[in-house]
């Protein structure tokens, strides 16, 4: 890894031009030991360095280390270097994301529809504990766990309020993937729900991103005869239906709305995770000291891949649930309200943002590595210096 004839060309060098005297062997050999390692450690070239040199001059060619250890992430960081254009732009091209139609406002009445109602979707947790919420509002005696046997999975609560206000029904569909969908509840209503089950989360959300991520649409019901549907941003739900298939209908919007919530989550996440390594490709840009150390290029890595991981593996963004697999018209409005929010769009480009992210990780994390390698050969390099020199003055003593 290093050239090792520079490192005896040096070594004799001053052996022949500054050996200590035989009467101040020990006194001597303190500063010639140390004009060697000042002079070799000349030779040693920071990556940092050749990045901010690279347009000048070619020093891979010069040196040793660089052309045994560099990889083609290395190069990556050249041409990042020898580009103009400044490369927080790059990240902030990393923190756009998909347009997503425009959210409503929840501020008074004036501004739903005549007839239309609300449905506000939050993703406060990374999961729900649903055994000890349906506990919990058991206890609470405000609402009534659902009864009816309709979805056919155990990750999803309904629960529907005792004393209704108007005659629309107030109603609550919590998703064990950290997920609650409310129908026809104000913000006093909703804000108390949020509240309550701040118990039952697991590895929860801050309350900022909650509330900036929420999801709100209205909803109304259709005329006789018609089907369940979104027309035009609004959820129109069928009117005369069983109440079997009109609790079906809501739970599939309610499905596509907590995905949709969830993922906006996770585009914040994947947002104030570049903002946190902003600094340090800044620094790899100017050829500064990147004050990050390995343990937290370890740490920045394996969130990357928790957030991969949940999102792809622990989700439904890249398919359709089994469980619309033998309900077509589900499906299809499960389907349609996934498109209304972009829903494989943005997890595609969260995928691809966090495959650039990896790269500049595995790139700062083997720059780390090799800075450590470094330091640990100058360390042998002086041992051995240090014995040759001691066998040395033995040898001019005798």
């Amino acid at each position: 890894m290093f050239n090792s004839g520079r490192l005896c060309s040096t070594f004799f060098l001053y052996s022949s031009t500054t050996f200590p005297s035989r009467g101040n062997n020990a006194k001597c050999f303190k500063g010639y030991i140390g004009r060697i390692f000042h002079h070799l450690s000349g030779e040693v070239v920071p990556v940092s360095n050749v990045v901010q040199r690279s347009c000048n001059r070619k020093v891979l060619q010069h040196s040793c280390y660089l052309q045994t250890s560099v990889k083609s992430s290395f190069l990556q960081v050249r041409n990042i270097h020898i580009d103009k254009s400044p490369m927080n732009s790059t990240l902030q091209a990393m923190k756009k994301r998909v347009p997503r139609k425009k959210k409503l406002e929840l501020d008074s009445e004036e501004h739903k529809p005549v007839g239309s109602h609300h449905v506000l979707a939050f993703a406060t947790a990374e999961e729900y504990n649903l055994e000890s919420l349906r506990e919990g509002i058991i206890q609470e005696n405000l609402y009534t766990p659902s009864d009816l046997d309709v979805f056919g999975r155990s990750d999803v609560l309904c629960a529907e309020a005792k004393y209704n206000v108007t005659d629309e029904p107030r109603q609550i569909y919590f998703f064990k993937e950290g997920a609650v969908v409310l129908w026809n509840m104000s913000i006093d209503e909703c804000q108390s729900v949020l509240n309550s089950i701040k118990r039952y989360e697991q590895s929860s959300y801050d309350s900022k991103l909650v509330l900036s991520e929420q999801e709100i649409m209205n909803y109304t019901y259709a005329s006789s005869g018609e089907k369940s549907s979104l027309i035009d941003g609004s959820i129109v739900l069928a009117f005369e239906e069983s109440k079997v298939q009109t609790a079906l209908d809501r739970y599939t919007f309610s499905n596509a709305i907590a995905l949709s919530v969830k993922l906006g989550v996770w585009e914040g996440l994947l947002e104030e995770y570049i903002s946190s390594i902003e600094q340090v490709t800044i620094d790899l840009k100017l050829g500064n000291k990147m004050k990050i150390s390995r343990k937290e290029a370890l740490k920045k890595t394996g969130e990357l891949f928790a957030l991969r991981h949940t999102i792809n593996l622990s989700s439904d963004v890249l398919d359709v649930p089994d469980f619309y697999w033998d309900r077509e018209e589900l499906e299809t409005l499960y389907l349609k309200m996934c498109n209304y929010f972009s829903i494989s769009r943005r997890s595609k480009v969260v995928n691809e943002k966090i495959n650039h992210c990896l790269e500049l990780v595995d790139l700062i994390s083997s720059h780390l590595n090799d800075n450590h390698h470094i330091r640990l050969e100058w360390m042998i390099i002086i041992l051995i210096m240090v014995e040759v020199g001691i066998e040395v003055v033995h040898y001019m003593d005798r």
